[in-house]
């Protein structure tokens, strides 16, 4: 009953707040495709009977000429139906040149690729008009960068903007990964702007590479800095227990957003904001309520003295403190609880969750782990058996790893966006052009590692992934969402090009196999290949709505 009622919820939440987004995203690419089916039928002095957004009965509708232009209830797609479109019912010898089964093999070619070739020409030109207006995309500054690594022995520092390599101009994250790329194996100047001054320095680094972490990217291996990245993690706390933080309301898991009313966005900032402090102070924290709803909090602090410490207030990085033992782990086996802090693995010192994912790397499996927690004034230790785990990597990628079953306060602070826009026709149209290529490729790319089972069936979303998609990137910003339509007028290019009958591809190898035998394929031949690619299509859509729902609402 409790999980019928989160997704009743959940359902008119999205009808309210996420249907309008919804049914502008699909609206526009479905009319934009058979836009393209309809115009070349034109074209071709075919006889269009239907042009409909939408599926079953119809709320709204005009006849114009030939055709009855019509929106309908279900607005999951739509369709044009043109005369003679069915091959098995007689046609009269004097409208057979207004027929589509009667045109020449080109030209019903011709028809049916049109329709996919507008949703990719819709990508290009949506990106072009992004590229003119100004795209959103990550900044070029520096993430963490820990004292340990080569970037910072180099010199870089957490914060840090980067403004130019090798004398030329960075725009973005992007632009620079792309410069490091071409830098591979080489010694480079980089130009950089110190975080919260107008100080720029100069840092020379090699230039190595690294495994790329996109595993849609036709480039295995990226140029790289060890110890550079653009993530920074966020101001989430974990607190000391009997501590002054605990004290005056703090709780483990909290987000420092505002601290007397100025934004907080890093945890590397949190110390220097709180040592300013001294007597009463605001602070606004995110609290989680159970992973996924968070609710903000206004606590009133109080500094006794001005420039006390994390270590004096009892805060420290909730990175290492456990959010969630999962059931039947090894973790829960063992008696370690939610909340426990973790401080060594394999009598090994644990300071940042990498270092736990790096202890799980190097286990061959066979004997107990020590783990070693804080649990409130005492240090605990727990044998264990790590077990081996097949887990959904964020790249979307299958991976076997072991694991104890425990999942951290970690979080990260969001990227900061910096708008890019490109002057001149042919550079704005470039960039269409280039991104459109980009998201093909790593949209066929993904198809490929689908099928290899690299990547994990469980990442096929349908029609919830795509209104979640599109309330949350409408929410974002007309950026956001004008890039979610082109990537999915992508996907709509090549998934309706896949060889499945009753999809444009399955007619495309039909009158393929025309022009090979000479001849028109059979009409039964046809039948039966149209209803075994509708049960292919049936079944994937009722696959992908089982994986919305137990992404969306936790059943799994």
């Amino acid at each position: 009953m409790e999980i019928l009622n989160s997704i009743l919820t959940s359902v008119l939440n999205f009808i309210s707040h996420g249907f309008f987004p919804f049914v502008l995203l699909l609206g526009l690419l479905v009319f934009v495709h058979e836009l393209g089916h309809f115009a070349v039928a034109k074209f071709f002095k075919v006889r269009v009977e239907v042009f409909s957004l939408g599926f079953g009965k119809k709320i709204f509708k005009f006849k114009k000429g030939d055709t009855e232009y019509c929106i309908s209830l279900i607005p999951l797609g739509g369709y044009v139906k043109m005369f003679g479109d069915d091959p098995s019912k007689p046609i009269d010898p004097v409208d057979r040149v207004h027929s589509f089964t009667h045109k020449p093999v080109g030209q019903r070619i011709a028809v049916v690729l049109a329709g996919p070739l507008m949703n990719l020409f819709f990508a290009i030109l949506i990106f072009a008009v992004l590229a003119k207006i100004g795209e959103e995309q990550r900044s070029p500054i520096v993430g963490d960068v820990l004292e340990s690594s080569y970037a910072f022995k180099t010199g870089f520092k957490s914060g840090d903007t980067v403004l130019a390599v090798a004398g030329q101009s960075v725009k973005s994250w992007d632009d620079f990964q792309n410069k490091l790329n071409a830098s591979a194996f080489q010694n480079v100047e980089i130009l950089v702007r110190r975080e919260n001054s107008q100080v720029e320095e100069k840092v020379s680094a090699s230039v190595t590479q690294k495994e790329n972490p996109n595993i849609f990217s036709p480039k295995i291996k990226i140029g790289d800095i060890d110890g550079l990245d653009y993530k920074s993690i966020a101001p989430t706390i974990g607190v000391t227990k009997g501590s002054l933080a605990e004290k005056f309301g703090l709780k483990t898991g909290d987000t420092f957003t505002k601290i007397n009313g100025k934004e907080i966005k890093h945890f590397r900032s949190l110390e220097a904001e709180l040592a300013k402090q001294k007597g009463d102070f605001d602070v606004t924290v995110q609290r989680s309520l159970d992973l996924k709803k968070y609710s903000d909090v206004d606590i009133k602090l109080n500094a006794q003295e001005s420039g006390l410490s994390l270590e004096k207030w009892g805060i420290s990085s909730s990175e290492l403190f456990i959010a969630k033992i999962v059931e039947k782990s090894p973790a829960e086996k063992a008696g370690i609880l939610a909340g426990d802090q973790i401080l060594k693995i394999r009598q090994n010192p644990i300071y940042q969750w990498d270092d736990i994912l790096d202890q799980m790397k190097s286990y061959s499996g066979g004997g107990e782990v020590e783990v070693q927690v804080q649990r409130g004034s005492e240090i605990k230790s727990f044998y264990l058996k790590p077990q081996m785990s097949q887990l959904t990597a964020s790249s979307g990628a299958e991976e076997k790893r072991y694991t104890i079953g425990i999942v951290p306060w970690l979080s990260y602070a969001g990227a900061d966006l910096v708008k890019v826009e490109y002057d001149g026709f042919m550079n704005v149209f470039n960039r269409g052009l280039d991104r459109t290529y980009q998201f093909t490729v790593m949209t066929v790319y993904s198809f490929v590692k689908l099928i290899q089972g690299v990547v994990s069936p469980k990442n096929i979303g349908g029609v919830l992934s795509i209104g979640q998609a599109a309330s949350e990137t409408f929410k974002m910003g007309y950026s956001a969402f004008l890039t979610m339509m082109a990537v999915l007028s992508i996907n709509l290019f090549i998934m309706n090009l896949l060889p499945i009958p009753v999809l444009d591809g399955g007619h495309l190898v039909i009158y393929i196999l025309e022009i090979i035998n000479r001849g028109p394929v059979a009409v039964r031949k046809i039948e039966i290949a149209q209803q075994v690619g509708f049960v292919l299509l049936i079944t994937l859509m009722i696959y992908s709505l089982f994986n919305d729902v137990t992404r969306i609402f936790g059943a799994q």
